[in-house]
């Protein structure tokens, strides 16, 4: 691993990171905010996963996270959205290809070869971590709109890595809104049973469970409700006995200003259940 940044912040260091990984074929930048009572004691992680057109960076600098990371001692690791670079497909529209990863293992051409979000997450990027932090086993994840999908799909399929999951807008629905059905229609094919596995509401009504889930909407997002569909997942975790708050945020919208907003209840929420 390469250290690119290293920045004193409230009394936490925040580093951004560069390695090649073997997952993704390709070089990958993630951002690590390390409190200072990982100084002498191991620490939980928090994993935030961004949206589209997002890296590393728009979390990090935009959201003002660290002060409360610091105050509660996680670490928080972002990384970027996607594998990228000159060799990696891509694709003009913003909602596809490189910035777009979805948090999927792709099983079409011409994205299978590089675009393995969830393994890279779930399994390269959680060795790395481990390896070279202060953790102590404990680890949560949270994301924002495509990430929000990605943390729950990822939570709800991995109980025993995840112990605490939130989301900010999160897409909810994606077999059925145009941002779900164009990115899975490319990465894993006409087949709808294969999507399943990578939409939260039908993990939900498939078995799959979490403690407890918290989501905050804007209701002056330009994207709820067609894209994000937050009362059919609600409806759904009703049905099946899941704890859910979702919080509806009076003429607030889908930018950071939203995330940076609520930032602090959201770090609250999982300093609580990773503390169990």
């Amino acid at each position: 691993m390469k250290k690119t940044e290293s920045h004193l912040i409230f009394g936490g260091c925040q580093q951004v990171w560069q390695h090649h990984s073997n997952t993704l074929d390709c070089l990958i930048a993630f951002s690590a905010f390390i409190p200072s009572k990982a100084e002498t004691e191991p620490c939980p992680v928090l994993y935030f996963l961004s949206g589209l057109t997002c890296n590393e960076q728009n979390f990090t600098t935009k959201s003002g996270f660290q002060r409360y990371a610091e105050e509660l001692g996680i670490i928080v690791i972002a990384p970027d959205t996607s594998p990228r670079g000159e060799n990696i497909a891509d694709d003009p529209n913003y909602d596809l290809g490189q910035g777009a990863g979805f948090y999927l293992n792709a099983t079409e051409e011409p994205w299978m070869k590089n675009f393995k979000m969830y393994d890279y997450i779930t399994n390269e990027l959680r060795q790395i971590v481990k390896e070279n932090f202060n953790t102590n086993g404990k680890q949560g994840i949270f994301g924002h709109s495509m990430g929000g999908l990605g943390a729950l799909v990822l939570a709800l399929r991995n109980p025993d890595i995840y112990q605490s999951v939130s989301a900010f807008s999160p897409i909810l629905t994606p077999s059925i809104v145009t941002w779900g059905e164009k990115a899975f229609t490319a990465y894993l094919g006409n087949n709808k049973d294969d999507w399943k596995q990578y939409d939260p509401m039908q993990l939900i009504l498939s078995g799959k469970v979490a403690n407890e889930i918290l989501i905050d909407q804007g209701l002056a997002d330009p994207f709820y409700p067609a894209q994000l569909k937050p009362e059919m997942f609600a409806d759904a975790c009703k049905k099946m006995g899941i704890n859910t708050t979702i919080r509806y945020q009076d003429n607030y919208d889908h930018s950071y200003y939203f995330i940076a907003t609520f930032i602090e209840d959201h770090i609250k929420f999982h300093a609580k259940n990773l503390s169990k």
